[in-house]
């Protein structure tokens, strides 16, 4: 491993300019064809995946029924926008604001584009849902029902707006999601073509709304725009807040070495081993995602980290020598095999991530363990390079004993060995510390739930938190699941299906059935579904009912009964008792408070019904036979949104679809419901056995998150024990290889204990558990390795404390400081998982580094006679 560095010393020009040129060529492989579409046909652009839904691989069972589902439905995704007016006593049903809204509505069913292949991007206009884009359902004459616009033009009184107000809460589809529960405010719903759109959209919006005078305010939220948000603003966070980090990291590094010359070294090879990977990785054809963003965020502290060690111990011993040569190579042969440890170490951490089935995470896994072998490489030949091309007067009063203003070495120096010291002398206090906390700690992993949401990946002051909040607050939830119920669908030729049912009526116990077995009516003859053939005969049956002598009224009705009866058998979901079923397992749902709203094929049915009764609200309910619930669904494709219905049930009536409305988008949430659901089902089994499906982004979520949860288990087990070998191999030593993955394991169970605690386990966090140990173990390396080799110069560990908490300890406190501290200004980005990062980074680097100087001096104290053999 020396010889890299000696070769850098010999041609520390080559390793200088190599790498600039490489990272050159790197940023032009992403710029150009990023630029120019020409070049594009030949290399990958850069290109932004702000979707979570990618997270799992395209034939994930999960996403491919969120696909199906979503085409079956015609489901699209939704941008929320609410509208608060609390200027006026009537809320938002005044003339002017409802005159604003209209003009919205207007402007939203009018934004659309063609894109680069020529498919037409934007809003679905017919699905929009807007006050004066939805129907009004209401009572026309017994047995007759009207369709009118719930607000046909913007109401020029304040009485007609109010009258909107009462129409739209007398809609139970659109009661507490159209209008919000205290009849004060107005939610539209705007599906878009994509996801990826939302913000193009939303910005169109937001300039169309800037143009309104009214007291009014428009908030817009919704999952799409905030998976959208995150992937412009991410981009803002890598251009600000790392090279923040990185300011403060070399304002820290010129505290220590006051060499500004040298200094800047560290922060060369971060953002070459950055340019580099990141450059392969973009030219490979990898997109950059919300996870694979935060390359640049680990690869930067670990290669700082590296080349700390070498700037610190090379600060310590440029004295003794005063030959920049000299010193550098004496350095690098006592840190070389050290750091090659530190690094594979981190690397076997990264690349356990490729063992998930999340292709993002196998990504960021991949190239931050490439990035980190690539740092390795830099650190060792860059640094040494970049030295002895530094003239030699540069160093004039560079190192610790020039700067000493006494004989007294600096501030942390002094500190140092009392830490040492006070480590021997309490020993067993430590111990019995470090026990106990661990056990506190391990409590508190127990209390670990993995759960996340992307709106709460901004700061609580971001405007799509804050117009979540207040969407929330006053409607019944801005976060949709979707729950599909079907029954098996056996395909069978029209003509045997014929024969079977003639078969099946010439053996039934009703005559009447026997008797139309023999001799089908003439419609039927035209019948080419299994539908038209049962409606045919419901029909005939029908007419006989009314025209049948007294005598053989009762043996018609069985018949009709007995028909209707394989017609609901066939449209599931025309059938009262299967309707009453969901009717009743979203009352369910409703009661147990975890859900703002459920909506089905049933709430329309109940409204028709109730419309077709005189409009009586006890009329409110499921018709009582299958042909009286056609009859609410035929009434219904009278509206002015009739293809509205196939949203809520397939045309076969066989798949029915409740839409489910949440007022958070956390994945426990998600969670409760979907078990809440389960539950029902077992304890209350359907009249019909039924297939459950859930679908929609509350629902993926739930899916990728415990897949990342199961894949850090495993990828954390795996890790630890590659680790725990490589350092048994490293010392040839089972219980020094033990020791020094003692610091790492202590420092893990207490960060993760403390989030079961004061936290939750989110995408952000539970990613840090594997890549975690491979930071976390970097010091224990250094110390015992340094410590091994200082024990052969005394005769006793008490002795070789003092040379241990001299230049070795050094090393680490100031890498504690630089790179712990250093990515704290991450904590100032607007971005919740970014800000997640830098605590995460910064407190398993602190934590372990005061770990490996005060827990090993004690474990090393208590076990001497079995650690140093004589």
């Amino acid at each position: 491993m020396v010889r890299l560095p000696s070769s850098a010393i010999n041609m520390p020009r080559f390793f200088i300019w190599f790498p600039v040129v490489v990272s050159m060529l790197m940023v032009m492989a992403v710029l150009v064809p990023t630029l120019s579409p020409t070049v594009a046909q030949y290399l990958h652009p850069l290109t932004v995946d702000s979707d979570p839904e990618n997270m799992l691989l395209f034939d994930e069972p999960a996403r491919v029924v969120h696909r199906q589902k979503k085409g079956t439905f015609e489901i699209y995704d939704l941008l929320v926008v609410g509208v608060v007016n609390d200027k006026n006593k009537n809320g938002v049903f005044n003339p002017d604001t409802l005159a604003n809204i209209e003009d919205l509505t207007k402007f939203a069913k009018g934004i659309q584009w063609q894109d680069e292949d020529g498919k037409t991007q934007g809003v679905i206009a017919s699905d929009l849902i807007a006050p004066s884009n939805v129907d009004n359902i209401e009572q026309g004459g017994r047995g007759a029902v009207k369709f009118n616009w719930l607000m046909e033009d913007a109401p020029i009184n304040g009485e007609d707006a109010r009258a909107v107000r009462s129409r739209a809460q007398n809609q139970p589809l659109l009661n507490g999601s159209l209008v919000s529960d205290d009849g004060q405010s107005v939610a539209l719903y705007i599906p878009i073509t994509s996801k990826g759109i939302s913000y193009k959209v939303a910005e169109m919006l937001r300039e169309r709304i800037a143009t309104y005078k009214g007291s009014e305010k428009f908030f817009i939220t919704g999952m799409p725009i905030a998976q959208d948000t995150f992937a412009v603003e991410m981009f803002e966070q890598m251009a600000i807040s790392t090279p923040m980090a990185m300011m403060f990291i070399f304002a820290l590094l010129w505290y220590f070495f006051r060499n500004i010359t040298l200094v800047f070294s560290p922060l060369i090879v971060a953002n070459l081993s950055v340019m580099i990977t990141m450059g392969l990785m973009i030219a490979m054809g990898n997109d950059v995602h919300i996870l694979t963003s935060m390359v640049p965020i680990f690869i930067m502290p670990i290669a700082v980290l590296d080349s700390i060690h070498i700037l610190s111990e090379f600060y310590d011993r440029y004295p003794e020598f005063n030959d920049r040569k000299v010193a550098i190579k004496h350095v690098m042969q006592d840190l070389s095999m050290p750091m090659l440890y530190t690094t594979l170490t981190t690397c076997v951490g990264f690349a356990s991530l490729a063992l998930m089935p999340l292709p993002p995470l196998q990504v960021l896994g991949i190239y931050v363990a490439i990035g980190v072998l690539l740092a390795w490489f830099l650190t060792m030949t860059f640094i040494p390079a970049y030295i002895i091309l530094m003239p030699e007067n540069k160093f004039s009063g560079f190192g610790l004993k020039n700067t000493q203003l006494s004989k007294d070495a600096s501030k942390i120096a002094r500190f140092l060995p009392v830490i040492g010291i006070t480590s021997i002398r309490y020993a067993k206090p430590i111990l019995l510390f470090v026990i106990a906390l661990s056990i506190v700690s391990a409590y508190g992993m127990m209390r670990l739930l993995p759960n996340d949401n992307p709106i709460k990946w901004f700061s609580e002051s971001h405007e799509l938190r804050k117009a979540d909040k207040i969407l929330n607050d006053n409607f019944a939830g801005s976060y949709m699941a979707y729950l599909s119920l079907s029954t098996e669908n056996t395909l069978i030729d029209f003509d045997v299906y014929e024969n079977q049912l003639k078969t099946q009526m010439q053996n039934s116990a009703l005559p009447k059935i026997r008797q139309l077995a023999f001799s089908f009516p003439e419609k039927t003859k035209t019948s080419t579904s299994k539908d038209e053939l049962l409606s045919a005969l419901i029909l005939f049956v029908e007419n006989k009912v009314s025209t049948a002598n007294s005598v053989d009224i009762p043996a018609w009705e069985d018949a009709l009964g007995y028909l209707e009866k394989l017609l609901a058998e066939d449209e599931t979901f025309k059938n009262p008792e299967m309707l009453r079923y969901i009717s009743n397992l979203q009352d369910h749902l409703q009661k147990s408070g975890t859900i703002g709203k459920s909506n089905s094929i049933v709430e329309i049915i109940k409204t028709v019904h109730r419309e077709l009764i005189l409009g009586k609200e006890s009329e409110y309910r499921i018709p009582d036979t299958s042909a009286s619930v056609a009859q609410t669904l035929i009434t219904f494709q009278n509206s002015h949104r009739p293809d509205d219905l196939w949203n809520f049930v397939t045309p076969d009536y066989r798949e029915a679809n409740i839409w489910i409305q949440l007022k958070s988008g956390d994945n426990q949430d998600m969670v409760r419901v979907e078990k809440l659901v389960l539950d029902y089902i077992e304890q209350n089994p359907p009249p019909i056995k039924l297939n459950s499906n859930w679908f929609g982004l509350t629902h993926l979520n739930v899916v990728w998150q415990d897949y990342m949860i199961l894949g850090m288990i495993d990828a954390f087990t795996v890790t630890f024990v590659i680790i725990l070998l490589m350092l048994i191999v490293l010392f040839r030593s089972v219980l020094w290889g033990l020791l020094a993955i003692l610091p790492l394991t202590f420092s893990v169970t207490v960060l993760f204990g403390a989030v079961g605690f004061f936290w939750k386990l989110d995408a952000s966090t539970s990613l840090f558990a594997a890549i975690s140990l491979g930071l976390a173990v970097d010091y224990a390396i250094h110390f015992l390795s340094r410590t091994r080799k200082l024990r052969n110069n005394h005769t006793s560990w008490k002795e070789t404390v003092k040379a241990v908490f001299d230049e070795p300890a050094r090393a680490i406190s100031r890498n504690v400081i630089v790179v712990g501290v250093g990515f704290l200004p991450l904590l100032l980005a607007p971005l919740i998982p970014y800000k997640i990062v830098g605590i995460m980074i910064s407190s398993i680097l602190i934590f372990a580094g005061f770990a490996t100087l005060i827990i090993l001096p004690a474990m090393i104290t208590l076990f001497e006679n079995k650690l140093f053999k004589k």
